[in-house]
């Protein structure tokens, strides 16, 4: 099916499924992480969608089974793998992370950035 200039989503003009959550208390490490999504686009077949993330300070566990882009809008957030090797990236910085990723993920400051997620279904 052919798609239109119609099709495109503006994230300034739609309207989002938004989710409010904390991650499982058994995987946080410290802080208080609440974390907001406004997705704006998911496909008909539930494997990509984009949005704007918003997470306050604390540090989670995390077990990527989705790809990720992001690009921080806002914030420093350091993921260390289970390695021990971390990654800081600040305001402006866009980054992917890949499936398979273990480790953790710790919002510095209270962080804001746009993704772009896509699980493949099995």
């Amino acid at each position: 099916m052919s798609k239109t200039a119609a099709d495109i989503v503006d994230f300034a003009a739609a309207r989002s499924e938004d989710a409010t959550w904390r991650p499982d208390p058994a995987k946080v490490l410290g802080g208080d992480p609440l974390q907001t999504a406004r997705n704006f686009y998911s496909d008909p077949t539930g494997q990509f969608s984009a949005g704007i993330w918003e997470g306050a300070v604390g540090a989670w566990r995390v077990n990527y089974t989705e790809e990720e882009f992001c690009h921080l809008l806002s914030g420093i957030v350091v993921l260390t793998d289970n390695a021990g090797s971390s990654r800081r990236f600040e305001a402006g910085a866009s980054f992917v992370i890949p499936a398979g990723f273990t480790g953790t993920w710790a919002n510095v400051t209270a962080a804001r950035k746009l993704y772009v997620i896509y699980e493949r279904k099995a």
